[in-house]
């Protein structure tokens, strides 16, 4: 009966392609908890005081029925006022929250131009919506432009969105966005700016890398959560006509129960944490800047300059190998595989937090040395 399904998996399996859930285990390079704060006393403490003020666990229903809490609303206007837009709508996640614009936004007629390398959220969106779509090659500015004068040319009436990562997620490279900005300008065109890995770590505040432009009318906007911030939700930032059209025609809004606003409640605790306490961040750029100078000293490779940190293998077998190895040695670190970033790059995506130690990052940076000279 489930012999398709099986087959499926052992082509995924001979290929170095299989995915498994496994258990926490060895040092933290994997997760997207940037700033420490998932397990930090701060939260901790916010939740309890959330519980102890009568703060329910669930809500009940869609926000459009019995599901909308004053934690929601609170929330919704500190990450307004944090980001520096007019209006946030919050989400369960920034996955749905993607899929919410792209699926609702862009309009028959219109055309989304995106960064080959966006988020899958993006995709699944797209594929959702009404829009043209297509992509454009990674960080390639002027082939925003010109994918946009090909669609004029060919009779394209409607607006284009231009849509891009602030800070790439299997990269960790940054697009310019002030030469974004200004092909938007020029042909009165939409941006969307995925924030999700910029959230709380870049910018003044832990704003986002996009900061400066908040609050523009042909501005949108995606901050999550679940990433430096600590908890789980995403934010789409908007003027409030979007904000309100998303409420009432975005199917993934309107029949979502809302999300927790216990949730809801400890997030509003960790924008204040991000807004007003600077010294996580400081201490993740610090140990930003040592693992670019450990990477190249030790495996004589460039960092990405961020606190993503790829290191590209090539072959999937030999990502997953290296990947064994570091985890054998009490390091947690992933082989990232097609189809999550392109064929022949499979990768380790190292990620640094501010949970992790300069000592720590050296020894890694050794570990990882020796695998790839075994490897090679």
């Amino acid at each position: 009966m489930h012999e398709v399904f099986e087959a499926d998996l052992r082509g995924l399996a001979a290929r170095g392609r299989l995915r498994v859930l496994k258990e926490r285990a060895g040092i933290d390079f994997t997760s997207n908890d940037y700033l420490g704060l998932a397990e930090s006393e701060e939260l901790n403490r916010a939740a309890a005081e959330a519980v102890a003020r009568g703060v329910p666990v669930g809500s009940g229903g869609s926000r459009l029925l019995r599901g909308n809490h004053p934690e929601h609303e609170a929330l919704e206007a500190e990450a307004a006022a944090y980001f520096g837009a007019e209006t946030a709508l919050y989400f369960g996640g920034g996955f749905v929250a993607n899929q919410a614009i792209f699926s609702t936004l862009p309009q028959r007629g219109d055309l989304v131009v995106h960064d080959e390398l966006i988020h899958a959220s993006v995709h699944e969106g797209l594929r959702r919506g009404r829009a043209e779509f297509v992509g454009v090659a990674h960080n390639d500015i002027d082939a925003f432009e010109s994918a946009i004068v090909r669609w004029r040319t060919a009779g394209g009436k409607g607006r284009p969105w231009l849509s891009v990562e602030s800070l790439y997620s299997m990269d960790g490279d940054s697009p310019d966005l002030d030469g974004l900005f200004a092909v938007a300008d020029r042909h009165d065109a939409m941006l969307v700016i995925d924030e999700a890995h910029a959230t709380g770590v870049l910018g003044p505040q832990g704003r986002g890398l996009a900061a400066r432009f908040e609050g523009r009318q042909n501005v949108v906007t995606l901050h999550t959560c679940g990433k430096a911030l600590g908890t789980v939700g995403g934010f789409i930032l908007a003027p409030r006509v979007i904000r309100d059209f998303l409420v009432n025609r975005s199917r993934p809004f309107i029949f979502a129960t809302a999300p927790s606003p216990l949730t809801a409640a400890i997030t509003r605790a960790a924008i204040e944490l991000s807004r007003t306490n600077p010294e996580r961040r400081e201490r993740l750029a610090r140990l930003v800047a040592f693992a670019a100078r450990e990477l190249r000293r030790t495996c004589g490779l460039q960092s990405s300059g961020s606190h993503i940190v790829p290191v590209v293998i090539g072959a999937d077998q030999a990502a997953v190998a290296v990947a064994a190895s570091l985890q054998r040695r009490g390091f947690d670190i992933r082989a990232i595989r097609p189809p999550t970033v392109p064929e022949g790059t499979a990768r380790l995506r190292i990620a640094l937090t501010a949970n992790i130690t300069e000592a720590i990052v050296a020894d890694l940076f050794a570990a990882l040395a020796e695998d790839m000279r075994m490897a090679a």
